[in-house]
């Protein structure tokens, strides 16, 4: 049976939104794109219902359950209000309009946070698909020299010489939207920010935005949790 957990008490983020979100999820432990949404809520102060599918029982639930509310029968899905959200990167960007936050105060703030988070979209899905091969042996490590190795160094040059994330330490300067988000979950899930951020190193713009998204005080409290699974 998928595991159910109440997190939370729910306040005026909640209201904002429109009640208490249910997310259901593979039990991942805190990787993957459904991680990125559970970020926003912890960061934000919403109160929410996290439903977890273990990889052993999630294909029965994906043809029934999962099928029902998503017709591409994808995680993660949102039950919000009786209304139902899926697709990872536009539930972050639907919240963050809700919540009149984390994505920007004008058009060239809200392109530029799109725009990065694209660009992590990106990364994500050649790492998903190296990581997830059935010849992993020989593609992960390919992708770690070619693919990712390419992200890092596009991200730390955005990073270091546009005019809005020169003003640091965010996307966007100074203030934290969902792209700072997509970027660190994607840095988490290489292993690239475990033992005091070694794998970047060599890319200190992009060490100090995962610094400073971990040091956020919600983050970092959830973090510190025994709710956050590594």
């Amino acid at each position: 049976m998928p595991s159910t957990k109440q997190n939370g008490t729910a306040g005026h983020a909640n209201e904002a939104i429109g009640g208490v979100p249910t997310i259901h999820y593979l039990d991942f432990a805190s990787r993957g794109r459904g991680q990125v949404v559970r970020l926003m809520f912890e960061d934000a102060g919403i109160a929410y219902t996290d439903i977890r599918y273990s990889f052993e029982e999630y294909p029965e639930y994906k043809k029934s359950i999962i099928a029902e509310k998503n017709p591409t029968a994808t995680v993660p899905v949102v039950e919000i209000n009786g209304k139902i959200l899926t697709q990872s990167y536009a539930i972050l960007r639907h919240f963050s309009r809700l919540l009149g936050k984390y994505d920007g105060d004008n058009e060239e703030e809200k392109y530029w946070a799109d725009a990065m988070c694209d660009i992590a979209i990106d990364w994500r899905t050649q790492f998903v698909y190296a990581f997830f091969n059935e010849n992993k042996e020989e593609t992960y490590p390919k992708h770690q020299q070619t693919a990712r190795k390419g992200f890092l160094e596009a991200f730390q040059k955005h990073l270091t010489s546009h005019e809005l994330s020169k003003q640091g330490p965010y996307v966007i300067g100074k203030t934290f939207t969902y792209a700072d988000m997509v970027i660190y979950q994607v840095l988490h899930d290489e292993n690239l920010t475990q033992d005091g951020m070694k794998g970047l190193q060599e890319y200190p713009r992009l060490k100090q935005l995962a610094e400073e998204v971990e040091g956020r005080s919600n983050i970092k409290a959830f973090k510190d949790s025994d709710r956050y699974l590594g």
